[in-house]
C-alpha cells in the first residue's frame, strides 16, 4: 500500500476537519456551519449521495475482450479483471471501492484511488482509495502544448508528502469546468444543505422546549429579581421538555402567559422541510423519489421516473467510471482490444408480466431463443433451448420463390461436388503458407534487431521499458508488421474466395454473380489484426513469465521467434484452408437466397466433437455453436466455445465443411 499507510491526527497536527470547524467551516446565509461532513448528517443529501453511490456499487463491472468480426467477451485472463470486478486491494471489494470513490467525488467533487503497479512489468496490481481533503491537484507543462495532471498529497500527521504522478491515480471526477477536477457540490450547495440543517435544529429545539417554544410570564405589580428567577426556573421546571409538554399551568397572583414565539404553521416548517428535500434532489439530478419524496409519485409515473433515473443521474456516472477506467488503467495498445463495461440489465428488469411479454416478442421474432431468455431470468439451459423461431413468412426482399425453388432442385444434384473445394483450398494454403513464412522472417529480423538494442550486453545500456515500447510500435495497428501482412493477405484471400463463390453458386445453381471483393479485404484485415495482436501478446507473455537477467528474457524472445518460423506457417496454411472456403461459401449461399446450411465432419472421424455436430442444421444466420456453450466429448469432457461459430472450425485441426441444406 505504499506511502498511504497512516495513523489518526493529533492537536499537533490538526486534520483540515478541525480547522474548519475552529473557523466554523463554509460560510451561509443560514448560519450552520456546512462541511462535507456536516453535509451528510443532512439526510435528504445523504440519501441521494446515498442512492448513486450503492446502485453504482451494486451494478456488476467487468473487462470485456472484443472478438474480430464483432462481438465481445468477458476478458478474464486480464489483470484488470479480478480488480475490477472482485478484490481491487486486500481489504475492500469492488463493490466497497466503487461506493468510496464515488461517494467522494459527489461530496468533494473528486473521487481518488491510488494505482499500485509492478515496477518491472507496469502491470496494476492493487487500487486504494485516497483522502480527498488531503490531495491537491494541479497541472504541469509535459511539452510544447501538453499538460498533465499532478496530484500532491500531503499527510501531515504521519510526514508524508509526495507528487503522484497520472499513471498513479484513477481520477473519477463529477462536473467541473477546467478540465482538471470538479466542482464540490457540498461547497456549490451550502446554502441549500445549511437552510435544511437549520430547519431540523429549529425543529429540535421545539420539541426539547415542550410545545410553547417562547413566551412572557407577565405580573401586574412589580416583582423582585429574586421572585421572577423563582417563577422562571418553576415554570421551566414543570413544561420544559418533550416529556412535560401540555400540562396544566397553575398561575398565581395574577400573573399571565403569553406566546411571543411565531408558531410552526406560520414560518411554514413543513413546507420548508418538504422544500429542501427537492432541492437536495435538483442538486443531485435526482428524481424526488430517490431520496424518500413521494407526494407527487404515481404508479404510473415511478417506473417512468426510474428509467429517466438511469438513463440520466447514474448513466454519466457510469460513463465516468467507464472512461476513466480505459484512459487512466489501459495501456494505449490495449485499449483497441478491452474496454470496461457495468451490466445495467438489473435495473431495468421490468415486472414479471412485462418482462414475460418482452420474451415473447424476442422470441417470436427470432432474436431470442430459449436458452437466451433462461439465462437472463438466472436459469439453467435445456436441451434444445439453443434453436431459434421465425415465421415463416419472412423472406428476403427481392427473393423469386421459383428462383429458390430451382436452387434447391440443382442443389440435390450437385451435393457430392464439395471434393472441388478441397482442391481449391490446397492451391490457395500452399500461398498463405509462404507468405505467413515471409512474415515470420521478418518478425524474426525485427524483433531480433529489438533484442540485440536493447536486452543483450553488447549494445549500450539495457532497458526492458524500451524495449516493450519499441515492441508495442512494431505491432501497432499501423506497424510494419500489420502492414507486410496486409499487403500479402489481401490480395490472396479476395482471390481464394473468389474461386470459392464460383464453386459455391454452382452448388446451388445461382446463375448471378457474387463479388466478395468487400468481404475478402475486410475478412484478411481482421484475420492480420488478429494474428498481429496474438503476436504481441505471446511476446509481452514470455517477458512476463520470464525470471532472470534481461539476457534471460532475451534468449525467451528469440526461441519464441524461431518456433514461428518453423511451426506457424503450416498451421495458419491449415487454419485459413478450413476456414475460408467454409465462410466464403456461406456468404455466396447467403445471396443466393440459402435459408439452411449442415455441418458434415468430413476427415474428423476420430474427433468426438465434431462427431457431435455431424448433421446439424442450423438457420443460416444462425451460429452452429453460441458462445460460451459446450460441446459434450468423451468420458463428458466438453469444448467450450470462444465466439459463435457460424461453419468449421470448431478448433485446431477440424477439417468439417458446411454445405447448403436440400428441402
Amino acid at each position: 500500500m505504499g506511502f498511504l499507510r497512516s495513523a489518526l491526527s493529533g492537536l499537533a497536527t490538526p486534520e483540515r476537519w478541525v480547522e474548519d470547524w475552529m473557523r466554523g467551516g463554509s460560510v451561509n446565509s443560514a448560519g450552520i456551519r456546512v462541511d462535507q461532513d456536516t453535509a451528510l448528517t443532512y439526510s435528504p443529501f445523504f440519501a441521494g449521495v446515498r442512492v448513486l453511490s450503492e446502485d453504482l456499487a451494486g451494478l456488476p463491472l467487468f473487462l470485456y475482450e472484443r472478438l474480430q468480426p464483432r462481438g465481445k467477451q468477458r476478458a478474464t485472463t486480464h489483470p484488470l479483471y479480478r480488480l475490477l470486478h472482485d478484490q481491487p486491494n486486500d481489504m475492500m471489494s469492488s463493490a466497497w471501492l466503487r461506493e468510496v470513490l464515488t461517494s467522494h467525488a459527489i461530496t468533494w467533487g473528486n473521487g481518488l484511488g491510488y494505482v499500485v503497479s509492478n515496477e518491472r512489468t507496469g502491470v496494476v496490481e492493487e487500487i486504494w482509495p485516497l483522502r480527498p481533503d488531503r490531495v491537491t491537484i494541479g497541472v504541469k507543462r509535459s511539452g510544447p502544448g501538453r499538460f498533465e495532471r499532478r496530484y500532491r498529497y500531503d499527510d501531515d500527521v504521519n510526514g508524508i508528502h509526495t507528487v503522484l504522478l497520472p499513471h498513479e491515480v484513477l481520477h473519477i471526477s463529477g462536473l467541473g469546468f477546467d478540465g482538471v477536477q470538479g466542482y464540490p457540490v457540498v461547497e456549490l450547495a451550502a446554502n441549500s444543505i445549511g437552510l435544511g440543517l437549520a430547519t431540523e435544529h429549529h425543529g429540535a429545539k421545539v420539541f426539547s422546549n415542550g410545545a410553547a417554544p417562547g413566551g412572557a410570564l407577565t405580573h401586574p405589580g412589580n416583582v423582585s429579581p429574586e421572585a421572577r428567577r423563582r417563577m422562571a426556573d418553576d415554570w421551566e421546571n414543570i413544561h420544559k421538555g418533550i416529556d412535560r409538554a401540555h400540562r396544566i399551568a397553575v398561575l398565581e397572583e395574577g400573573v399571565t402567559f403569553q406566546q411571543v414565539g411565531v408558531p410552526n404553521d406560520s414560518a411554514q416548517f413543513l413546507e420548508t422541510r418538504k422544500l429542501q428535500v427537492t432541492e437536495m434532489a435538483r442538486w443531485l439530478r435526482l428524481p424526488p423519489h430517490k431520496v424518500g419524496d413521494l407526494d407527487r409519485a404515481t404508479f404510473s409515473n415511478i417506473e417512468q421516473q426510474q428509467l429517466d433515473y438511469i438513463g440520466s443521474a447514474l448513466n454519466v456516472w457510469l460513463v465516468r467510471w467507464e472512461q476513466a477506467i480505459l484512459t487512466q488503467l489501459l495501456l494505449p495498445d490495449e485499449r483497441q482490444q478491452h474496454f470496461p463495461e457495468f451490466l445495467v440489465d438489473s435495473l431495468l428488469r421490468g415486472d414479471t408480466a412485462a418482462r414475460y411479454a418482452a420474451y415473447a416478442v424476442g422470441r417470436q421474432w427470432g432474436w431470442l431463443s430459449a436458452n437466451d431468455v433462461r439465462d437472463k431470468e438466472n436459469l439453467n439451459p435445456i436441451e434444445g433451448g439453443d434453436d431459434y423461431l421465425v415465421p415463416l413468412n419472412m423472406v428476403p426482399a427481392g427473393r423469386s420463390a421459383g428462383r429458390d425453388a430451382t436452387a434447391v432442385r440443382r442443389a440435390r444434384l450437385l451435393a457430392g461436388r464439395n471434393a472441388v473445394r478441397e482442391t481449391i483450398a490446397d492451391k490457395w494454403g500452399q500461398k498463405i503458407e509462404a507468405s505467413d513464412q515471409d512474415v515470420a522472417d521478418l518478425e524474426a529480423d525485427e524483433v531480433g534487431a529489438l533484442v540485440d538494442e536493447h536486452l543483450t550486453a553488447g549494445r549500450g545500456a539495457r532497458s526492458l521499458g524500451a524495449f516493450l515500447a519499441a515492441l508495442r510500435v512494431l505491432y501497432a495497428e499501423d506497424g510494419p508488421i500489420m502492414e507486410r501482412l496486409a499487403e500479402l493477405w489481401v490480395p490472396l484471400m479476395t482471390g481464394f474466395a473468389d474461386d470459392i463463390a464460383v464453386q459455391a453458386a454452382e452448388a446451388v445453381a445461382y446463375e448471378d454473380p457474387v463479388d466478395l471483393s468487400v468481404w475478402a479485404n475486410a475478412y484478411a484485415l481482421s484475420h492480420a489484426g488478429y494474428q498481429v495482436s496474438s503476436s504481441y501478446g505471446q511476446l509481452r507473455a514470455v517477458v512476463d513469465k520470464t525470471e532472470g537477467t534481461t539476457e534471460d528474457i532475451a534468449e525467451a524472445v528469440v526461441e519464441r521467434l524461431a518456433k514461428w518460423q518453423e511451426e506457424r506457417p503450416a498451421h495458419t496454411a491449415r487454419w485459413e484452408s478450413s476456414q475460408l472456403p467454409n465462410a466464403a461459401a456461406r456468404e455466396t449461399w447467403k445471396e443466393a437466397g440459402v435459408k439452411k446450411i449442415q455441418w458434415v465432419a468430413r476427415g474428423s472421424q476420430n474427433c468426438p466433437y465434431c462427431q457431435r455436430l455431424d448433421g446439424a442444421v442450423r438457420a443460416i444466420e444462425k451460429p452452429f455453436v453460441a458462445k460460451g456453450d459446450d460441446v459434450e466429448g468423451d468420458e463428458g469432457e466438453a469444448l467450450t466455445a470462444k465466439r459463435d461459430t457460424f461453419h468449421p472450425p470448431v478448433h485446431p485441426g477440424c477439417n468439417c465443411e458446411v454445405i447448403p441444406v436440400v428441402d
